[in-house]
């Protein structure tokens, strides 16, 4: 079965100045991680690695205003709109604008990124009263979101932030949805396999290895994919199934 890396697809579709961009930001991780390694994951050597990680976001930041402008006011108007859920909002908000080196040369984090990182933050806004009576449909909504960002990206040209957005973004909203709308054991099992193994696999192997380990994206068969149709159907065919709380109602002046 064919397969290409994230480095390899970039390879293909990006610009001199956004593949240069992408080898100086792998190279400053694992730089980061073969340090973390090297210490033998003590406390100091977390402590070195927790400063040389703040120091460099706050220095892509600095780098990419214009990026980071984009990425607070979107989670700002977010927040706005889950007032119950803002945390979820803000850890979308924090892992962004602390991953701003990954855009290389680019000022925007462009339109299929900001798509993506809507997709990851539609658990957090499902239960505002704009989402009232569209639940069951929020997996097709995360499909055609996944489908019109790829689209983007190809003419834009993909980035790296956008490559590692696009997997979290899938992953957190994909787990999120199977654990609110499904009671079948088996297919949450198959959820998991899908998304939160990867994500666990990849994190626990790049730091035990100390640089980053790729997993490459299969192009003819994607299990995932198929996963994501499914838990949409489902959820379409039985939204009772779905563990949203309802909106209570008020008697006699009680909830």
């Amino acid at each position: 079965m064919a397969s290409l890396s994230s480095a390899e697809l970039m390879a293909r579709s990006a610009g001199r100045g956004d593949r240069i961009g992408a080898v100086e930001s792998r190279a400053a991780t694992d730089e980061l991680l073969a340090g973390l390694r090297a210490g033998g994951w003590g406390v100091a050597s977390w402590g070195r690695f927790a400063l040389a990680t703040g120091r460099r976001s706050v220095r892509q930041a600095v780098a990419h205003p214009w990026a980071a402008a984009e990425i607070t006011v979107m989670h700002a108007a977010l927040a706005r709109l889950a007032r119950p859920r803002r945390a979820w909002v803000w850890t979308s908000w924090a892992m962004a604008v602390t991953h701003l080196g990954m855009l290389g040369p680019r000022r925007s984090i462009g339109a299929a990124s900001a798509l993506t990182l809507l997709r990851a933050n539609l658990p957090a806004v499902a239960n505002s009263p704009a989402m009232a009576g569209g639940r069951p449909w929020l997996g097709v909504a995360a499909i055609l979101s996944d489908k019109a960002d790829g689209i983007l990206a190809r003419r834009a040209g993909p980035t790296q932030f956008g490559h590692y957005a696009d997997s979290l973004a899938d992953a957190a909203f994909w787990a999120w949805f199977a654990w609110r709308n499904e009671t079948d054991r088996k297919v949450l099992a198959a959820a998991g396999l899908a998304w939160v193994a990867p994500v666990a696999a990849v994190t626990v192997a790049s730091f035990a290895k100390g640089e980053m380990v790729e997993v490459p994206r299969p192009v003819l068969l994607r299990p995932a994919a198929a996963m994501q149709a499914v838990l949409a159907l489902r959820a379409l065919r039985n939204p009772k199934r779905s563990k949203l709380p309802a909106k209570r109602l008020m008697v006699d002046g009680r909830p």
